[in-house]
């Protein structure tokens, strides 16, 4: 009896299955193979006609068909011949959260074209267009002076910064494959069909708002934009957060934003103190030389964050919608307020000898103070408007406008004591509502990377502010470069610490 086979049992039965089921690349790859024509089954993919009024393209993804294989993200890769390090269409994972706290999800994403973009609206070059036949949001490369501030402005991450280029570009939805009738890199790739276009209607989306049932519980909030995108196939649990919800990892410093906006609130503040100074005095020719060579100095380095620094004249054309376009009008104007004060100690030839009567006017002296006052609220719109949490308005306002305060007090101490102990008092403050602020509950990892990754630049940020008091007494000539290092931390505690938006991504 041994020369007979052994008797098949349930479980050879279950591996004989097995080995008949194909993964769905290899479902892909073996379709391709019997049917190699597919045109047909792509245009299953993609709507037959064009969007009718009030409807525009849209990406749904069926989240129970996606297996995270970035086929997706290749495609895009590919068709698009993006950098190394470049991706316009990303994998994250979302967590379950309390509520199921063993449910995962992988979430593939790319820009979701939205309503009312973002980014299109803080663009200060208007290199941004949304099409009104069919939606797509289209970056404008040509236009771009690589400013950034869509990515701060976007709260999905979708443009990226090409380094190589000195540009932002991102997913146009392959509007030229469109055209044709034929579907997206990322939509063709797809071994599951997870990825499709449809059309969606505007008007509805935008009436649910926060209710809109396609979007994503996890990801940032569908009322700031109205994203399009529609995520179908499984439900979300409300308390589902994304994977790297907790990731410590600071952000990056943007050192030409930090000393900018460091040296322009200081400069303000030196100009508005030097108002109170007499003009004839030698200290208010030293602080009115000092506000403008340290506004100079911001506004050089402002370029270095422009990839197309040479084309930054266009930023009138955003004047409507971008704050950003606003912040460079009001620099521009405030750059010629601080240079006048100049004008009472230098000799002027005589027919420019009235000049001095109309810069110590006291209505020109109040419009330019309303100016530079102006300038610097330009400054914090754009940061407040991003929907950050530590960059939202009762954290911005009191920074921007306490250094201000802090070089208007450096510059009358030295015509009044009381002067050095309003310095002392704003030092205390400011300090205090720092720690006040970080002691919100939603900004608890703020308050981590500011204490843990972030500790020596906080502890710089304390001992200058202390030193800076210390010093102001005896020289506030000899306090200024301390306080201005003791700020120029502050400022890089707010780009380090805080959390972007974006949407769901892995741990690093």
């Amino acid at each position: 009896m041994s020369g007979l086979p052994p008797e098949k049992t349930l479980i050879d039965d279950l591996l004989a299955d097995q080995k008949k089921l194909f993964t769905p690349v290899a479902d892909f790859a073996d379709r391709h193979e019997r049917e190699p024509d597919l045109a047909g089954h792509y245009r299953n993919l993609i709507p037959l006609s064009k969007p009718g009024p009030g409807e525009q393209y849209a990406f749904e993804v069926a989240l129970d068909k996606c297996t995270s294989c970035k086929a997706c993200v290749a495609a895009c890769h590919s068709q698009n011949g993006l950098d190394e390090n470049e991706s316009w269409r990303d994998v994250g994972l979302l967590l379950g959260g309390d509520e199921a706290p063993g449910w995962q999800q992988t979430i593939t994403t790319a820009c979701h074209h939205c309503a009312d973009p973002e980014c299109l609206n803080g663009c200060p070059v208007q290199a941004y267009e949304k099409s009104s036949e069919t939606g797509i949001v289209r970056h404008l490369d040509d236009q771009c002076i690589g400013c950034s501030y869509c990515i701060f402005k976007c709260p999905f991450d979708v443009p990226k910064y090409s380094k190589k280029r000195g540009i932002v570009r991102k997913c146009d939805m392959c509007h030229d494959r469109l055209a044709e009738g034929e579907a997206p890199a990322c939509v063709q790739a797809c071994p599951t069909e997870a990825i499709k276009i449809v059309k969606v209607n505007v008007a509805e989306k935008a009436k649910l708002g926060s209710r809109d049932m396609g979007w994503l519980n996890g990801a940032p909030p569908a009322s700031i934009t109205q994203p399009t995108t529609r995520y179908t196939g499984r439900e979300v649990p409300t308390s589902a957060h994304a994977a790297d919800h907790d990731d410590l990892t600071p952000e990056h410093a943007h050192w030409p934003l930090v000393i900018m906006l460091t040296l322009t609130q200081a400069a303000v503040g030196l100009f508005l103190g030097s108002l109170f100074l007499s003009p004839e005095t030698r200290a208010h020719l030293t602080f009115s030389a000092l506000s403008l060579a340290l506004f100079s100095i911001g506004l050089v380095a402002a370029t270095l964050h422009l990839g197309q620094p040479l084309k930054a004249w266009r930023f009138f054309l955003g004047l409507r919608t971008s704050w950003l376009s606003r912040e460079l009008l009001a620099f521009t104007i405030l750059g010629g307020f601080l240079t006048a004060p100049l004008l009472n100690h230098v000799p002027l030839p005589p027919p420019l000898g009235f000049l001095p009567s109309i810069i110590n006017h006291p209505a020109f002296l109040a419009f330019s103070a309303g100016t530079a006052l102006a300038a610097v609220f330009t400054s914090v719109k754009i940061y407040q408007t991003t929907n950050r949490r530590l960059w939202k308005s009762a954290i911005t306002f009191p920074r921007f406008y306490g250094t201000v305060t802090l070089f208007i007090l450096l510059t009358l101490a030295t015509i009044s004591p009381v002067a050095s102990f309003g310095f002392v008092l704003a030092i205390i403050g400011k300090l205090a509502l720092d720690l006040i602020q970080l002691r919100v509950p939603s900004l608890a990892r703020e308050r981590t990377i500011v204490t843990t990754a972030l500790r020596p630049i906080s502890l710089l940020r304390v001992v200058g502010v202390l030193g800076a008091a210390l010093l102001l007494p005896f020289s506030p000539l000899a306090a200024l470069p301390v306080l201005l290092l003791s700020e120029l931390a502050e400022r890089t505690l707010y780009f380090k610490a805080v959390r972007p938006l974006k949407m769901p991504g892995f741990l690093p």
